[in-house]
């Protein structure tokens, strides 16, 4: 029998390193050739690594989380023959890879193109149990391995569903997303218990007469991309200081302005949201105030400030929060910000979005919408040195020519590098940007 060692292959792009985010086979499993071993992940990209030939797995080489250099051991094969065999970071390996952030450059025979493992994970269906342990990994069959993608192995394993058991619709036998939800639900349907009758003693007298039931605590492994999150938030916080300028703004006239441009344009161009204005209004700003759409090395001690306004947009995913980038909003219209940020979010949800899409903004925004709150503090998106923040709007008594009113009221509150930018800059800045929102006329005047 031959032990054949394939190694962490180069992906390019001058990668080093790589994160295990999930492991498709365990020791002891039957794998043939091309079949998926495990998904890695670089910057915001999920890979999957093939295997070049066909055996039974011996050893891993990590575990989910950790960090992998290029040519490290990944993964131990016995095959038939004799002596051992090395396959190196440039082996065949390299050349199967599968990489869900390239899907226009993918080679048709080679390259397919396929979701990312973290970023298509969702909430399972109501009645289906999503616990397990720290030290867990995803179940693999030894035998008669069913063909699914590493978002619906992943997703099987969080719903706790084998996958042998789930019928499957997809082409050669492969096992799509509605499969496992229809198999799912179905599930759920089988387990919910018959309605007990009535019990006569009341809850309450019924929780005092005996001890609460005690949760079960649950460690949660930070992997994949909410590490990288996590990396990226504390590096931010650790080189940059930080202040948070908060402003009211009466946004009345605006939300009238786009009541009315919905009713008339809204189905054949598109529905506006407050984004596009606020868009608008950051682009009119910074041509004031320069010092705010800028990216500062830190490193070298330069301030690069940019004429193009590429505006990141904070946008929540099931696998954590990303920014893909809104470029030369400067050029863009209403229309066409909005449809750019609704394409923008949806390739970001659904984890095809691409690396050069998520780099490159000069200053960001970001909101909860009706979630907002009165006041945040956002973290800016380093090396960027502006963040603005977006809070909801509120139905507010307000004193206007000496009589109290209702007007719809919004804060922003935006935080700043104060390395490089003063309070009276900042100040300045969200002073204009209010100024265009509560004139929305201005922001049409060159």
């Amino acid at each position: 029998m031959t032990t054949h060692v394939i190694k962490m292959p180069d992906l390019g792009e001058g990668i080093a390193e790589v994160e295990l985010v999930a492991w498709h086979v365990q020791p002891g499993d039957s794998v043939a050739e091309d079949e998926v071993l495990a998904d890695v992940m670089t910057d915001k990209a999920t890979v999957e690594i093939p295997s070049p030939v066909a055996g039974r797995v011996l050893t891993l080489g990590g575990e989910v989380g950790q960090l992998l250099a290029v040519g490290a051991e990944l993964i131990r094969i016995e095959i038939h023959g004799t002596g051992d065999v090395l396959a190196g970071p440039a082996a065949s390996v390299g050349a199967a890879l599968s990489v869900d952030t390239a899907p226009s450059a993918a080679p048709a025979a080679s390259v397919a193109p396929a979701p990312s493992a973290v970023a298509e994970r969702s909430a399972p269906p109501p009645g289906v149990s999503s616990a397990r342990s720290a030290d867990s990994t995803p179940p693999s069959a030894a035998h008669n391995r069913s063909i699914a993608s590493p978002a619906v192995r992943a997703r099987a394993w969080e719903f706790g569903v084998d996958l042998n058991d789930v019928p499957a619709s997809g082409p050669g036998g492969r096992i799509m997303q509605a499969d496992l939800d229809a198999y799912a639900a179905s599930d759920a349907a089988r387990s919910v218990p018959s309605t007990p009758s009535a019990p006569s003693t009341p809850p309450s007298a019924r929780g005092a007469s005996r001890p609460e039931a005690t949760q079960a605590t649950q460690a949660v492994k930070i992997v994949g991309l909410r590490r990288k999150i996590a990396q990226k938030m504390q590096e931010s916080k650790r080189r940059i200081p930080h202040f948070t300028y908060v402003e009211e703004v009466d946004v009345s006239e605006l939300e009238t302005l786009r009541e009315r441009l919905n009713a008339k344009w809204g189905a054949p161009r598109g529905h506006l949201t407050l984004l596009p204005f606020l868009i608008r209004g950051v682009v009119l700003a910074v041509r004031e105030f320069p010092q705010i759409n800028a990216r500062f090395d830190d490193e070298a001690g330069v301030l690069t400030r940019h004429a193009a306004v590429h505006v990141g947009i904070a946008t929540r995913t099931d696998a954590g929060l990303m920014v893909p980038v809104l470029r030369d909003a400067q050029a863009r219209g209403l229309w066409a910000s909005a449809t750019e940020v609704t394409r923008l979010a949806d390739v970001a949800r659904s984890g095809k979005i691409v690396r050069e899409e998520l780099s490159g903004s000069t200053i960001t925004i970001t909101s909860l919408g009706r979630l907002g709150g009165i006041v945040s503090t956002p973290v800016i998106n380093h090396p960027e040195v502006a963040i603005v923040g977006v809070n909801r709007i509120v139905l507010r008594p307000t004193i206007r020519d000496g009589a109290v009113v209702a007007r719809k009221l919004m804060n922003l509150s935006s935080s700043f590098d104060h390395r490089v930018v003063d309070g009276a800059q900042a100040a300045g800045f969200v002073q204009c940007l209010r100024d265009h929102l509560e004139h929305p006329a201005t922001l049409f005047v060159e």
